[in-house]
């Protein structure tokens, strides 16, 4: 017979999967020590809000512990947290999720005074099997990792460039159960840039990844991606990308990007749900 754990998962199951959720404040440590408090409770509010306008409910708090919410739970990451919930909300994670995460961080960027620190989110979605009641397993870490990698970074430095407040990198597992399987209704693949991500200090670490800046298009995100040897393999092929210089870098010629990479700039438009995507012109 098989060692049962306390959980009462035996040794050779797999345990059920769960969807987990990373946010990480971009420069938190940056703020002043004052005003660390302050920012991050307006963070996790805002990111409480968008997940309840987005069906996920009853999450309470975003404590600063392991805490139990509604068949999941919380972790600290300091300049941000660890959600873990019942997978069933992958997708909604997903689409509006975002959507609604970078229209509250847009809006808070607007009225905020010039004292007040701002809020900029890297955001990693995953799905995967966690055993109870630790939520031990893989499906967090890889989360954290998609966070922390150059493909994600270079994706917010993007956003910032372009006047935008979220980055966010989606595992090819979530990304195959909701957007791929049409569980989106506003997103589709092409609004997805797929790239690989690295973790400078996890040197095993490579997994395929699905990078997503609400209203930028993906071949702008793409002039970003990098790694030490300044490119990064893109959809899993030969072909890589070369790091794009900073907005405070830019040539006249590269100035134009900003103009065709926005989702408002002179690239074909497409209304689609709540926002207005860039794509190809139709023939």
């Amino acid at each position: 017979m098989g060692h049962v754990s306390s959980s009462g998962v035996g040794s050779g199951d797999v345990p059920a999967e769960c969807a987990v959720l990373v946010f990480d404040m971009k420069e938190y440590s940056k703020i002043p020590e004052a005003g660390m408090a302050s920012a991050r409770a307006e963070a996790d509010a805002i990111v409480l809000s968008a997940l309840e306008r987005s069906g996920v409910e009853d999450l309470g708090t975003l404590d600063r512990s392991v805490t139990e919410r509604a068949g999941g739970a919380v972790m600290d990451r300091g300049d941000g947290a660890v959600l873990v919930l019942p997978a069933r909300h992958t997708a909604r994670l997903v689409d509006p999720l975002l959507s609604y995460l970078e229209e509250a961080l847009r809006k808070r960027e607007r009225s905020r005074q010039a004292r007040t620190p701002g809020i900029r989110l890297r955001v990693g979605i995953h799905v995967g099997p966690l055993e109870p009641p630790y939520h031990d397993g893989d499906a967090v870490n890889y989360a954290c990792r998609f966070v922390d990698s150059d493909a994600t970074r270079g994706a917010l430095t993007a956003a910032t460039d372009h006047g935008l407040m979220l980055a966010a990198a989606v595992s090819a597992t979530a990304f195959d159960r909701s957007v791929r399987a049409g569980r989106t209704s506003a997103l589709e693949p092409h609004h997805f840039l797929s790239a690989t991500a690295l973790v400078r200090n996890k040197p095993g670490f490579q997994e395929l990844c699905w990078l997503h800046v609400p209203g930028l298009v993906p071949s702008v995100i793409a002039r970003y991606m990098m790694t030490d040897e300044g490119t990064v393999p893109v959809g899993g092929s030969d072909l890589a990308v070369r790091l794009r210089p900073s907005r405070s870098q830019d040539s006249p010629e590269m100035a134009s990007v900003h103009q065709e990479g926005r989702a408002d700039g002179g690239a074909h438009l497409t209304q689609v749900g709540r926002d207005y995507i860039a794509g190809p012109k139709p023939e």
